[in-house]
């Protein structure tokens, strides 16, 4: 049997999937545009500050899921964006800040996902994501999908973040299908391990040949892009 570029793993029998939940932030939009609104304030430091305060973001819903101390993904963008300021030594003042907090509501698309997104349209599809439900309809609304997806589901509603059980549980209860019919699509490897563990069907948008974790769990297929899932979950 022949495999799509990237699929060579992918388990053969796995039954179609009725409804595709996609991760937002890195598998659908470049977290990495934010470069552009922090190259305007900080001349030549745009990827570097994007780095640390994605890592930090990332950490902070974590830690603040553990603590049981939730704030929700605004206010934690928003710490994490403090932490870096304060890290490297760089003036952001509350202008500055709401600026660069702004560029999180107008992230650009990877550039095969409207295609993607269309041709996968024959079966439901929804974002499940950490950010808030304003920050979801303000960036697929920039993005110019509006209308594209059943639900666009944020795990606010639960106050606690992926991968936490509770979130991927939401998707289920809103799209009433039983979580072995779901597939999930993130580009964070960690994501895709909580969403395997849940019982997802999984996969991984490695667009930037990262190495796995070690997690005890396996995707059920690595992807070098959206257009690859198109090519896999057609029947």
């Amino acid at each position: 049997m022949h495999f799509p570029k990237g699929l060579a793993s992918m388990k053969t029998d796995k039954k179609p999937v009725k409804a595709i939940v996609f991760d937002a932030y890195g598998t659908l939009f470049d977290v990495r545009s934010v470069i552009t609104a922090i190259n305007q304030k900080f001349p030549g430091l745009g990827p570097a500050v994007s780095s640390k305060w994605r890592a930090k973001q990332l950490e902070y819903t974590w830690l603040r899921s553990l603590m049981g101390r939730y704030e929700d993904f605004w206010k934690v963008t928003e710490s994490a964006l403090a932490f870096t300021c304060n890290d490297m030594k760089l003036p952001c003042d509350a202008t500055t800040r709401a600026q660069l907090m702004e560029s999180y509501l107008h992230l650009d698309l990877f550039p095969e996902v409207h295609q993607a997104l269309k041709s996968l349209s024959g079966r439901p599809l929804a974002i499940l994501s950490n950010g808030t439900l304003n920050m979801l309809q303000a960036v697929v609304e920039s993005a110019g999908l509006e209308g594209t997806f059943a639900h666009v589901i944020s795990v606010d509603e639960v106050k606690t973040y992926k991968p936490s059980p509770a979130a991927y549980q939401l998707a289920v209860r809103k799209l009433g299908v039983d979580r072995n019919d779901i597939g999930f699509v993130s580009s964070n490897f960690w994501d895709d391990a909580g969403a395997k563990a849940f019982g997802f069907g999984t996969y991984w948008v490695n667009r930037s040949s990262a190495t796995r974790d070690e997690l005890g769990v396996t995707p059920d297929a690595k992807l070098t892009s959206l257009t690859e899932l198109v090519d896999f979950v057609k029947t």
